[in-house]
């Protein structure tokens, strides 16, 4: 079983690779190192750290030595952080470490969450109804965006042969929560966090017209909504099954839910399209939600065109973990990749009992591998919780 933790560049430039692998490997019981080589913008808690408590890393950035030539001519280039310069070349050092007996390493890779590269690039990002830009989300019908992402993978891969790649956000993203000092006075709800989130871009509208899709129809359906919902005194539900039943939800509104039905084309296709430029050597995955669906994320078909999947349990009771992982693998498949993801926050995890019987659930529905999160954002002694849990899964 496959068996790591989310860490970032910073974290084991701090502690050094010896300690991450004493911690990680020796002490937690994990086999593997899932590194962030693409990543945003945020501000981080470092309790680990001797040096910075406090961590805030540069937007839509890279961590790792990028090939010149092959960014050759294309739009959208990435930017290699300070970072590499400053504290090294981290994942050249764990794949090195791997050679000579290391863990395994896997590339976490954020694809279209990019703000930087959003707002250097306003034709390619995700765009509401009213045609407002979503700065925060390249579009995966935009070819350019598109374009980026599939040579960000093949770069990493060809370059660095990790084991594993795991593609985060390579879809459409929600509204809420994906930028910073965010004002909402509506009081918005989970659906109309929806609806402004459903990109009616350029890219979006020729390509669903294309395959026959009433794009326009549905850009309308979508305006109305969210005039509506800004027009209200107090927020209101207008779809009481909603998500609970996909994009059935709207099967009163046939353009919108024809719409939604086409939204995972570009999503999957994408996928599709890293696997096929990506090293052979190295297996691609999505890591994805609950409710994938939201964001465009067919599972079944994604599954066909990648190696698996990670679903985040994030904040699951064992009950709803077992049946999240069930329907994954049924969507994907016995022979495809199936990994959990946890965080080992508090008070979302209060005892290693608690995470013990959550990533227990998981093994049992057929996940092949379990991440962590995160390495540089939790106490010391929480990677005690991370071994006890591990130690109790059966044998693999």
């Amino acid at each position: 079983m496959q068996l790591s933790m989310w860490s970032y560049p910073w974290d084991i430039q701090d502690l050094s690779l010896d300690r991450t692998v004493a911690d990680l490997r020796d002490r937690a019981g994990l086999n593997t190192i899932s590194l962030a080589t693409s990543y945003h913008a945020g501000r981080f808690l470092q309790p680990r750290s001797p040096a910075r408590k406090v961590y805030f890393p540069e937007d839509g950035t890279v961590y790792f030595r990028t090939t010149p030539e092959l960014w050759d001519g294309r739009e959208i280039v990435p930017l290699v952080a300070r970072n590499v310069d400053e504290g090294g070349d981290t994942l050249a050092e764990l794949v090195a470490a791997r050679r000579n007996g290391g863990m395994k390493v896997s590339c976490w890779t954020v694809c279209l969450h990019n703000t930087r590269l959003g707002m250097l690039h306003p034709a390619h990002v995700t765009r509401n109804a009213f045609g407002n830009p979503n700065y925060y989300n390249l579009c995966p019908s935009s070819p350019a965006a598109r374009d980026y992402v599939v040579t960000l993978v093949e770069d990493v891969t060809k370059r660095y042969k990790p084991d594993m790649v795991e593609l985060e956000s390579p879809n459409f993203m929600g509204f809420a929560h994906e930028f910073h000092h965010e004002k909402d006075g509506l009081g918005l709800t989970a659906e109309d966090d929806f609806l402004l989130s459903l990109c009616f871009c350029d890219h979006c509208m020729a390509r669903a017209k294309a395959s026959g899709i009433d794009a326009e129809g549905a850009r309308s359906t979508v305006r109305g909504f969210i005039a509506e919902l800004c027009e209200r005194e107090t927020p209101k539900r207008r779809f009481p099954d909603f998500p609970q039943a996909g994009i059935e939800a709207f099967s009163a509104y046939p353009a919108l839910r024809a719409y939604l039905g086409w939204r995972t084309e570009p999503v999957t296709s994408l996928v599709a399209a890293i696997r096929a430029a990506a090293d052979p050597a190295s297996r691609i995955v999505i890591i994805d939600l609950k409710d994938g669906w939201l964001g465009g994320v067919d599972l079944k078909a994604v599954g066909k065109a990648c190696d698996g999947a990670i679903l985040c349990c994030y904040g699951m009771p064992p009950s709803d973990v077992t049946a999240l992982i069930a329907d994954g693998r049924k969507a994907l498949g016995p022979d495809k990749y199936l990994g959990a993801g946890y965080r080992v926050f508090y008070p979302e995890v209060t005892s290693a009992t608690e995470l013990t019987a959550r990533v227990a659930a998981a093994a049992a529905a057929g996940a092949d591998g379990i991440n962590f999160y995160n390495y540089g954002l939790i106490p010391e002694a929480r990677l005690d919780w991370v071994r006890d849990a591990v130690k109790a899964l059966p044998p693999r």
